[in-house]
């Protein structure tokens, strides 16, 4: 079954630890330290929309774009009340196509890792590039390596009243798979049982440093979990930021 068939449903519930306002902060914070003020905001593989409503109601204009059908349909209902509404499209992220531009592009909750094979990042990355404004920002996080190792043979559980999520993680080289099991009650004493498989790639920092400056980005950094201090190396995630140059005569 294709990725969040299923746990699409659930997935704010599931992520109800994230603290999305403190990310939105972090993300204007960003703003204010790169001397940006974006009017137009891509939030790339938007998922539920969750960001992208915050955004939203802070007085960006947003565009979310998503490969998956079933979390766009709840992006939807996230910010079907919102004025103005933010354009919401079914494309993957190396095939990303606004015909226009945006002021910054953020990419939240390590969807980079979702893409597992370099060539095909490096090709979102310069999709991204190009939708972007001279001087726009590109904000985005992944999981570490660390962070990776640390969970690899773990098993985790999320229940609440109509779902029971059971998920496994096995690293394999550089792939992380997560096998999820999902017990989803149809009442009446019925559990349904469905199966998703998840994989993420781990990428070495300097590897996607690498991979957006031969994009043709530049003052590119990492910093750690929603703050700005340096890397040590034991981050469980970490950010990256980047710029389109301005174009010169």
């Amino acid at each position: 079954m294709d990725s969040y068939e299923i746990l699409s449903a659930y997935y704010d519930r599931f992520t109800d630890d994230v603290g999305y306002d403190a990310w939105a902060d972090y993300f204007e914070e960003i703003f204010r330290r790169e001397g940006v003020t974006p009017k137009l905001i891509l939030d790339l593989a938007c998922g539920t929309g969750t960001i992208t409503a915050l955004l939203a109601a802070r007085g960006y204009d947003m565009i979310g774009v998503d490969a998956s059908v079933e979390m766009l349909s709840q992006a939807m209902m996230h910010t079907v009340d919102l004025t103005p509404r933010p354009l919401l499209l079914h494309q993957r992220m190396e095939a990303l196509e606004l015909y226009g531009t945006v002021d910054a592009c953020v990419c939240c909750l390590d969807s980079i890792n979702y893409i597992t094979d370099p060539a095909v990042l490096r090709t979102a990355f310069a999709r991204v590039y190009e939708a972007l404004e001279p001087g726009g920002v590109f904000i985005f996080d992944i999981n570490t390596p660390k962070k990776f190792y640390d969970i690899a043979g773990q098993s985790y559980v999320r229940e609440d009243e109509d779902v029971y999520c059971v998920w496994q993680c096995l690293v394999d080289g550089a792939i992380c798979t997560y096998e999820f099991d999902i017990f989803e009650n149809r009442g009446k004493n019925c559990w349904e049982r469905a199966q998703e498989t998840h994989r993420e790639r781990i990428y070495m920092p300097e590897e996607l440093l690498s991979l957006l400056s031969t994009t043709g980005f530049t003052n590119c950094r990492v910093y750690p979990e929603l703050g700005f201090a340096p890397v040590t190396g034991q981050e469980h995630r970490l950010f990256f930021t980047a710029r389109k140059g301005k174009e010169t005569l």
